[in-house]
């Protein structure tokens, strides 16, 4: 077992989700159970996924777990994509939250890595 919470991908993570919820409270009410819910599903996704894994008996198992958090954040980036392209953020919170999903699934890959050694 593995305690999730002193690991600093998980607590970006749980940062990014906060600012996931607070972006997509302006999104259009038509998209209550479209993109803004994939989007708050896929950021509550990585940190829900690192905390299943760190109840894995082993590295290997865990190392699972991280990459469907991965494999979470990647969705987060094309939800962001989605959002950018039909003007729901501007281009600066584009960048900004695209800036933070790349440097979290960067943390995972190599969370990733070291649990496969």
């Amino acid at each position: 077992m593995h305690d999730f919470r002193k690991l600093d991908v998980h607590k970006r993570a749980l940062l990014f989700t906060k600012r996931v919820r607070s972006v997509t409270a302006k999104f259009p009410r038509e998209e209550l159970f479209g993109l803004t819910s994939q989007f708050c599903r896929a950021s509550d996704s990585i940190v829900l996924n690192l905390a299943e894994g760190a109840g894995c008996s082993s590295k290997k198992e865990f190392a699972k777990f991280v990459g469907y958090s991965n494999r979470s954040g990647y969705e987060c980036g094309g939800c962001e994509d989605i959002a950018a392209a039909l003007d729901y953020i501007s281009k600066e919170e584009y960048e900004q939250m695209l800036d933070e999903t790349n440097q979290i699934v960067a943390m995972l890959i190599g969370l990733q890595r070291s649990l496969q050694k």
